[in-house]
């Protein structure tokens, strides 16, 4: 429902459609286009990311861009918030582990097993361009998709929890 969205929101969602595209299509440079000069990237549950532009250009080119590629990945935008300076989007993805996800699991090979999980991206702007991303999930739920955690005695679960989120759509 972009059309009750002001000019400059609908900008905004647009700038960050383009910079998620490249990203799946593993074009760095389009992707880096939609940042400012000096932006930051975390994914919080394992910090991976980077500072400055070089740190995100890294980030992006040795463990995202052109390389989150698992053959069924979905992506699903259950929710999205736009505000004057962000985007806030809960997004559902589901994939089997059948190649390294780096930004995700990093130094993990793949398990061959299916993954369900909801993100949270909080995505600032400044200047017309996307000034940083934090991201947030629920390690512990993909690790005990992936068998890694044994959730016995843990107040953790597996896709169970984004299920709920996607069944309650």
């Amino acid at each position: 429902m972009t059309e009750s969205l002001s000019p400059q929101q609908q900008a905004m969602v647009a700038l960050f459609q383009r910079h998620v595209n490249a990203e799946l299509e593993g074009d760095l440079e389009t992707t880096m286009a939609t940042m400012t000069d000096n932006p930051h990237l975390f994914n919080l549950p394992n910090m991976m990311g980077g500072v400055g532009k070089e740190g995100v250009r890294n980030f992006y080119s040795n463990h995202l861009v052109g390389k989150f590629s698992p053959p069924d990945v979905d992506m699903t935008t259950m929710s999205r918030t736009v505000g004057y300076d962000r985007i806030v989007e809960e997004v559902m993805i589901r994939f089997t582990h059948t190649v390294a996800i780096d930004w995700m699991l990093p130094g993990l090979a793949p398990t061959g097993k299916p993954v369900l999980v909801a993100l949270a991206v909080v995505v600032g702007f400044k200047d017309g361009k996307i000034s940083y991303e934090h991201i947030y999930w629920d390690q512990a739920s993909v690790l005990v998709q992936l068998g890694l955690l044994d959730p016995a005695g843990l107040p953790v679960c597996g896709a169970e929890g984004a299920q709920r989120m996607l069944d309650s759509k």
